[in-house]
């Protein structure tokens, strides 16, 4: 169940489109903005979180990612910390 609310204005033209698309694929105004918009979010998110390197970018990336870990207080304070998750 859907439990907040999100408003925006629009152009009654940009109203009119989101209408035709909607009723094409047979979902509400509310469904299709809520869909159309989680998949340009996730998108985004996805590309911040996703990269590609050539060979020796990734040779050397994944070089420095297997070396050992320097000791450092504050990623030992914050591994220390219980998640959020299990609180």
């Amino acid at each position: 169940m859907r439990d907040i609310a999100i408003n925006l204005r629009a152009r009654s033209e940009q109203r009119d489109l989101i209408d035709r698309a909607a009723s094409t694929l047979g979902k509400s105004r509310s469904d299709f903005m809520l869909e159309a918009a989680c998949e340009k979010a996730q998108a985004i998110v996805l590309d911040r979180t996703f990269f590609s390197l050539d060979d020796t970018a990734f040779a050397r990336f994944t070089a420095l990612l297997d070396a050992p870990v320097e000791p450092n207080a504050a990623l030992d304070r914050l591994l220390s910390r219980q998640p959020l998750w299990e609180r």
